[in-house]
C-alpha cells in the first residue's frame, strides 16, 4: 500500500470517529480488545478490512447520552439505523481503497501460488550457491602465483631437471644439451643471466639435479653410471665409484653399472643420498666418503633384470618408492636398521681377486607392492608421496597420472588419462599446501605445445590448465616463496619458466625482475680484451708483424727449419732414455727396467761396439758343437771354393 492509500484511511476514520463520537474513533481498539490476537496478526490489521463482531448495544450505549433517563425504541432503533449506515459506508470506501491497491501490485507482478513461490526459493538458492561456487573458484585463481612469468633462457634443448634451494635463493637447471646452469636470485638481473654454466659428463644428458638440505652442495645425475656432486659454487667435489659390469648379481659390484634414471638428497640426512639406474637397483650413498651404503634390488615376478626408472624419498626420508618398467611400485621403510650385510652366503672367491670387502648392505624383499600400476613396458616417470606419506602419485609413460592410498593399494583413487608423454623423466608434485597436484603434458607435434595441469587432490578433478611452449617436463612448487618452477622445451630448444604473483609470492624471482641490466657500451670490447701494441722499433724478439703482414725468416731459422722437416727418424736409437716414446720412456720405473739396468743389460744401441758384440762369439764353437754332435757322422764334407787367380798373375809367376 502506497502512503497517499494510508493517508486516505486514515482521514475515512477520522471523520468517522468525528461522526460516531467516541465509539467510532476507537473502533480498531475494540476490534483488538474483542478478538486478541499475536503480533504477526496485528501487523495484517492495517492491510485490509476485517469483520469482527463488535456489540453494537454498547457503541449505542456510548453514543447515546444517559443524562436524560433511558432512551425510547424509537430513537434507539434511529441511532442503530444511522450507525448502520455510517459503517457501511465507511467499508465501502475501505474496500475501493484495497480494490485500487491490488490492482497496483498485479501490474507490478502476477499473483504465485505457494507451491511456485517455493520453486522460486529453490531457484534462488541454487544461484546463490552457484555464484559461492564461482566466487570461490575466483579465489582460489587468485591464491595461485600464476599472474606474472619469469623466462630464463639459455639451453640449447630441453629442461628435463630444475631444483631450488630450500632457501629459495639458487636455482638449478639441466637439460639434454648436457649442460647445467646456476642461477643466483640476489645477483641477477632482469635479463636473467645465470652466473655460472658447466658440462657434467660429456654425451650424457641431465636427468636428475637435486639440493643437500643444507644447501652447500647438490647432486647432479646424468645418463652416466657415475653421479658427480657439486658444491654450492659448481665446483666438482667428487664423482660416484662404477661398479663392475662382468658381475652378474648386482648386490656383489660396488656402484651402478649402467646409465642412472635418477636421484635424490635425503630430505633431512646430509650425509646420504639414493640413486635408481638402468641396471635394475636402487642405491644409497655415504655422501661423506662417496661410497655405497646399501643396495636395494627390488623384488621381481620372475628372474631376470628389470629397469628402475624413477625413485623418490618420502618427506621424512623413512620411505623409499621405486618405479619399475614392468609397471610395478615397490615402497620400503628404511628406518632403523636396513638390510643384511652383503657379505653373507657369498662363495668364497680366490684372494688375489678380492680387491675391496663388501661392507655394505643388501635388501630386496619390498614391504608393499603395487603390481600392474602402470602398463607394463612403459617407463613410471615419476613418483611423489605427500607429507602425511598416506597418498602417493605416479606419473607414467602411458599418458596416465594415478593417485594411490599407501594403506590400501589394491586400486587407486583416481585416474587421469590424455596426459601426452613423450620425455622419460616428465614430473610430477604437490603444492605446498597439498590441495593441489600438478604434472605436466608433452607436445605431440612440433609447432604444438604442452601444458601445466592442476588437479584437486580431495575432489579428484581437473581445476585448471596453463598452456607452455614446448613440452612441459620438469616441475616444482617452492614452499617458502610461493613460485612454481617450469622447465620446458624440444630438441631445438629449452626454457626454464618462474610464475609468480607479487601478492602472494616473495623473493625469488622478485629480486631479479627489478633490476635492469647494465646498458651496453661501445668501449667494452676495449675493457674485455686488450689489443695488441704495435712498435715498428722495437728490438725483433719484441717485435709484432703488422696485420696482413708475413713474419720474416732469418736464414738460420729456415735451415733450422729445413734440416728438421728433413731428419730421418732415429727409431730406438734416438738419443737419451725413453726419447721418442721409445726404449725407456717411463724413466725406468718398470721392475723389468731396473733389473736390466742394474745388471747392465740396459743400454743405448749408439753406445755398443757392433763388431766387439759379434766376435765375443768366435771361441765358442766348442760349446755350440755340444749341441751338434748327434748330426756330425752325417754331415756331408765341406768342399770351399778355390781362388781364382787372374792371368796376369799366372804370367808374373812365370
Amino acid at each position: 500500500m502506497s502512503s497517499d492509500d494510508d493517508d486516505e484511511l486514515a482521514a475515512m476514520r477520522r471523520q468517522r470517529a468525528s461522526r460516531l463520537g467516541a465509539a467510532g474513533a476507537t473502533l480498531t481498539s475494540l476490534r483488538r480488545h474483542a478478538q486478541p490476537k499475536d503480533d504477526a496478526d496485528q501487523e495484517e490489521d492495517d492491510v485490509g478490512p476485517q469483520v469482527v463482531d463488535v456489540d453494537e448495544e454498547a457503541l449505542l450505549r456510548a453514543h447515546l447520552p444517559t443524562s436524560f433517563g433511558a432512551a425510547d425504541a424509537e430513537g434507539l432503533a434511529a441511532a442503530k439505523a444511522s450507525i448502520a449506515e455510517v459503517l457501511k459506508a465507511d467499508a465501502d470506501r475501505e474496500d475501493d481503497v484495497m480494490q485500487n491497491r491490488g490492482a497496483e501490485v498485479q501490474e507490478a507482478g502476477p499473483s504465485r501460488s505457494l507451491g511456485e513461490k517455493a520453486g522460486d526459493d529453490n531457484e534462488e538458492e541454487e544461484e546463490e550457491e552457484e555464484e559461492e561456487e564461482e566466487e570461490e573458484e575466483e579465489e582460489e585463481k587468485e591464491e595461485l602465483p600464476l599472474s606474472h612469468e619469469l623466462v630464463l633462457e639459455g639451453h640449447t634443448k630441453a629442461v628435463t631437471a630444475i631444483a631450488l634451494d630450500d632457501a629459495g635463493a639458487r636455482l638449478l637447471t639441466g637439460g639434454h644439451d648436457y649442460m647445467v646452469k646456476i642461477f643466483d636470485f640476489g645477483g641477477m638481473k632482469s635479463d636473467a643471466k645465470p652466473f655460472r654454466s658447466f658440462e657434467v659428463d660429456e654425451g650424457h644428458p641431465i636427468v636428475s639435479l637435486s639440493w643437500s638440505p643444507s644447501g652447500d652442495a647438490f647432486l647432479a645425475v646424468t645418463g652416466s653410471p657415475q653421479p658427480k656432486v657439486y658444491n654450492r659454487e659448481g665446483k666438482e667435489q667428487g664423482q660416484f665409484v662404477r661398479g663392475d659390469m662382468y658381475i652378474g648379481d648386482q648386490k656383489n659390484t660396488k656402484g651402478h653399472v649402467a646409465g642412472c634414471t635418477g636421484g635424490q638428497w635425503h630430505p633431512v640426512d646430509k650425509l646420504t643420498a639414493m640413486t635408481c639406474s638402468s641396471d635394475g637397483t636402487v642405491r644409497v650413498w655415504d655422501m661423506d666418503q662417496l661410497v655405497q651404503k646399501t643396495v636395494i634390488k627390488p623384488q621381481l615376478a620372475k628372474p631376470g633384470r628389470v629397469q628402475v626408472t624413477a625413485a623418490c624419498y618420502g618427506s621424512t626420508g623413512h620411505v623409499v618408492a621405486a618405479g619399475l618398467m614392468d609397471g610395478t611400485i615397490q615402497l620400503w621403510d628404511v628406518r632403523g636398521k636396513f638390510g643384511r650385510s652383503a657379505a653373507i652366503e657369498q662363495v668364497a672367491v680366490p684372494s688375489q681377486q678380492m680387491v675391496a670387502r663388501q661392507d655394505w648392505n643388501y635388501v630386496s624383499s619390498a614391504h608393499k607392492i603395487i603390481r600392474s600400476a602402470h602398463v607394463a613396458g612403459s617407463e613410471i616417470t615419476c613418483l611423489a608421496l605427500s607429507r602425511d606419506g598416506h597418498q602417493l602419485i605416479s606419473r607414467g609413460g602411458d599418458d596416465t597420472l594415478k593417485a594411490w592410498d599407501t594403506r590400501s593399494l589394491k586400486q587407486p583413487l583416481a585416474v587421469f588419462e590424455d596426459l601426452d608423454t613423450t620425455f622419460a623423466n616428465t614430473q610430477a608434485c604437490f603444492s605446498p599446501d597439498e590441495r593441489l597436484i600438478l604434472t605436466g603434458t608433452s607436445a605431440r607435434k612440433a609447432d604444438a605445445g604442452g601444458s601445466v595441469i592442476m588437479f584437486d587432490r580431495r575432489e579428484l578433478k581437473m581445476v585448471r590448465r596453463l598452456g607452455m611452449p614446448g613440452s612441459v617436463i620438469a616441475l616444482q612448487w617452492h614452499p617458502r616463496i610461493n613460485q612454481i618452477l617450469v622447465g620446458s622445451g624440444d630438441r631445438k630448444a629449452g626454457q626454464a619458466r618462474i610464475l609468480y604473483s607479487p601478492l602472494l609470492s616473495q623473493r625469488g624471482a622478485m629480486l631479479a625482475v627489478g633490476r635492469k641490466p647494465r646498458p651496453a657500451n661501445p668501449f667494452d670490447m676495449l675493457v674485455a680484451s686488450a689489443l695488441p701494441i704495435y712498435n715498428p722499433n722495437a728490438l725483433p724478439m719484441y717485435r709484432e708483424p703488422m696485420p696482413g703482414q708475413r713474419k720474416r725468416k732469418t736464414a738460420e731459422s729456415d735451415a733450422a727449419e729445413n734440416k728438421q722437416k728433413h731428419k730421418p727418424d732415429l727409431g730406438s736409437a734416438a738419443p737419451g732414455m725413453g726419447a721418442g716414446g721409445k726404449l725407456g720412456s717411463t724413466g725406468g720405473t718398470l721392475l723389468t727396467q731396473y733389473v736390466l739396468k742394474t745388471h747392465g743389460l740396459l743400454k743405448n744401441p749408439l753406445d755398443e761396439d757392433v763388431r766387439a758384440s759379434i766376435l765375443r762369439h768366435a771361441d765358442k764353437a766348442d760349446e755350440y758343437s755340444l749341441f751338434t754332435a748327434a748330426y756330425k757322422s752325417t754331415q756331408p764334407d765341406k768342399i770351399y771354393a778355390e781362388e781364382e787367380k787372374d792371368e796376369e798373375d799366372e804370367e808374373e809367376q812365370k
